[in-house]
């Protein structure tokens, strides 16, 4: 069937919204119409190159949420009309990381940014002209129609805003799971988030429903640090100097026991003060990503080692989707958890460049495609 979406041709580039071609669901595929696509800081790495994608046409968009419009016979049961979240990462269910609750690392991932599907190397997506697509993780949520394997989506309950589910398919999971996963955050301790996006916004609010006394948040901007409030910090600087003396002031001098980098753009001087902010023994998340090919960082090696930190990678929050996803939606449901005030502005497919534009500008917390 036609459908519009948007896509990169190159790279450094630009988003273009362009006719396509999506097909229907093969076994094990459903096809969606999109409700709400949120416009995270992940895809614009691709755009400007700093992360690289397996080839061009590329299809972007991996946080979404829409109604299912055809389903083949699958294994979880979804049908025609029902609601789903797609996940960023698949799950395949019984892989080694599947099968030990590290859904996020699932075999799959492997092939989310080649392109073809990761089962046989063929397309679900086509120019008008025949060229193939490749989907971003799978999913490419920046269509206003798309065909996903159904290990890439999560049925959830119909009365839940699916403006609002859409954030949870991404940003949330992956903010939320690196505090309270990653960054084993317990009752009581003083964290630092660095970074107040989508990201940095779930990672207050799970610093805080982890129990967290104190919530240090750090942005350059003032309106974000103006936000941070709302999603449960209890302080907001702009710089992380003035973070870590806080966070030394509320620990007796040692520093925060866990920090959370959900910049924009990774620098690796981000990383060395992070370090330098924690205690002994406490934990640096690494949750931001920067230019792919970078390396090095320049942190004390003595310091690592002899004060016993901890450096940790992340991948979407450590959650594992077919559970997480629908847990935090019912937080959301019950209070515990602010999805509507994370989305600063909707846009329409057209407005596209102008979302990550203000996005680069600061002025969202998060924006959201609305799709017809």
């Amino acid at each position: 069937m036609r459908t519009r979406g948007a896509v990169i041709r190159q790279i450094p580039g630009e988003l273009e919204v362009i006719d396509l071609e999506v097909e229907d669901p093969r076994e094990d595929e459903v096809q969606v119409k999109l409700v709400a696509s949120g416009m995270c800081h992940s895809d614009d790495h691709h755009v400007t190159g700093d992360i690289p994608v397996g080839m061009y046409p590329f299809a972007l968009g991996h946080e979404g949420a829409g109604i299912v419009t055809k389903a083949s016979s699958n294994y979880k049961g979804i049908e025609v009309g029902d609601h789903v979240v797609f996940s960023a990462i698949p799950s395949c269910g019984h892989c080694r990381w599947c099968s030990s609750n590290l859904q996020s690392l699932c075999n799959l991932a492997a092939g989310i940014l080649a392109g073809p599907r990761w089962t046989d190397g063929t397309f679900r997506v086509h120019t008008t002209d025949g060229t193939p697509v490749g989907q971003m993780c799978g999913i490419s949520t920046f269509l206003e129609t798309t065909t996903v394997s159904i290990n890439s989506v999560v049925k959830i309950d119909k009365d839940i805003p699916l403006d609002k589910a859409c954030l949870v398919g991404c940003g949330v999971s992956t903010g939320w799971g690196s505090a309270v996963n990653l960054g084993n955050v317990e009752p009581g301790h003083t964290v630092i988030v660095m970074g107040i996006g989508g990201l940095g916004s779930a990672a207050l609010q799970g610093a805080r429903h982890a129990g967290a006394s104190h919530v240090i948040a750090v942005d350059p901007v003032a309106f974000k640090r103006d936000s941070a409030k709302t999603f449960g910090a209890t302080h907001a600087v702009a710089t992380i100097e003035e973070a870590a003396e806080l966070a030394k002031q509320s620990t007796n001098g040692q520093g925060a026991d866990a920090l959370v980098i959900t910049v924009g753009v990774l620098e690796p001087e981000h990383v060395a003060q992070a370090l330098a902010a924690v205690r002994k023994a406490g934990t640096v998340v690494v949750t931001a990503v920067g230019e792919h090919s970078r390396v090095g960082l320049p942190i004390p090696i003595a310091d690592l080692t002899l004060s016993q930190k901890r450096l940790q990678g992340c991948v979407f929050g450590s959650t594992n989707g077919t559970w997480d996803v629908n847990r935090l939606l019912n937080m959301y449901k019950a209070g515990q958890l602010n999805l509507d005030d994370m989305i600063t502005r909707t846009y329409r497919l057209d407005e596209i460049n102008q979302g990550y534009r203000d996005l680069k500008d600061g002025k969202n917390i998060r924006g959201v495609i609305l799709f017809d």
